[in-house]
């Protein structure tokens, strides 16, 4: 909920191209620094957003969902993605978790799935996805190496605690930020800011790591350090930025930060 005084209330009164434009960085040719804080997307990027509708296709009883379950995996993340631009385009901003329950409603009717207990199944699932395998030894170095290290994701709080509690990877991030925080979701400005406001940081200090192309090059463009974690190898995408390296999974982060 949001009112007068809310930040998508001051955003919304701004000229449009405002909310999304990204400033050049202040990084000059020879003037970089080393990173100081490694800033990861969440879902697709740490947890497995595939895993909810592969391990539910794997219980007893699910073999129409066990012959679809990679496309309606697909689905369920592209319409996810795609209701959280266009609720930052026109204000319409809810929390990421009836997002998430608006893209699967989508999915399944695309799979041919009413099954009402089916779509509680995959919804209590999203609350136990599990980190991909090189994630955890991969913040443990960060930490042992000096760094800071946070999420900063579209995620809701409660989704966020919860993910993160499950994965129990709690004791390797500083700081768990969400979107909920300014009332809209990424790709605006404003959420990149998040960063610097928790942690003291100019943009050039920062390594900001998604596994999401679009998200990866508008944190490139705001002036982050950025890698985007291509695990499907998938074709950058056609925007003003690129993403700074592209990797196929998280495993050389650590070392990848030290360099740079």
């Amino acid at each position: 909920m949001t009112d007068e005084t809310t930040p998508l209330t001051r955003l919304s009164k701004r000229p449009f191209l405002s909310m999304f434009s990204m400033p050049v960085s202040r990084r000059t040719k020879g003037a970089a620094m080393p990173v100081t804080t490694c800033i990861f997307d969440a879902y697709g990027t740490l947890f497995d957003v595939a895993a909810a509708a592969r391990i539910a296709a794997e219980q007893p009883g699910q073999e129409r969902l066990l012959a679809v379950w990679p496309k309606l995996a697909a689905d369920w993340r592209a319409k996810q993605l795609q209701y959280t631009w266009l609720r930052a385009i026109t204000g319409d901003h809810i929390s990421f978790w009836q997002v998430t329950q608006d893209g699967l409603d989508w999915a399944m009717e695309a799979s041919g799935l009413e099954d009402p207990e089916l779509r509680e199944i995959l919804l209590a699932l999203y609350w136990e996805l599990p980190s991909y395998p090189e994630v955890p030894e991969m913040l443990g170095t960060l930490k042992a190496n000096g760094l800071a290290t946070g999420i900063l994701s579209n995620g809701s709080p409660d989704m966020l605690e919860g993910a993160v509690e499950f994965a129990r990877m709690g004791e390797h991030l500083d700081a768990v930020l969400s979107v909920e925080e300014v009332g809209i979701f990424k790709p605006a400005r404003v959420v990149y800011d998040m960063v610097g406001g928790r942690f003291g940081t100019a943009p050039e200090d920062v390594l900001f790591v998604s596994s999401n192309g679009w998200d990866a090059a508008a944190a490139s463009q705001y002036g982050f350090r950025t890698v985007w974690v291509n695990r499907a190898g998938d074709p950058m995408d056609r925007l003003p930025a690129r993403p700074e390296t592209v990797l196929s999974d998280l495993t050389t982060i650590p070392v990848l930060a030290g360099q740079l």
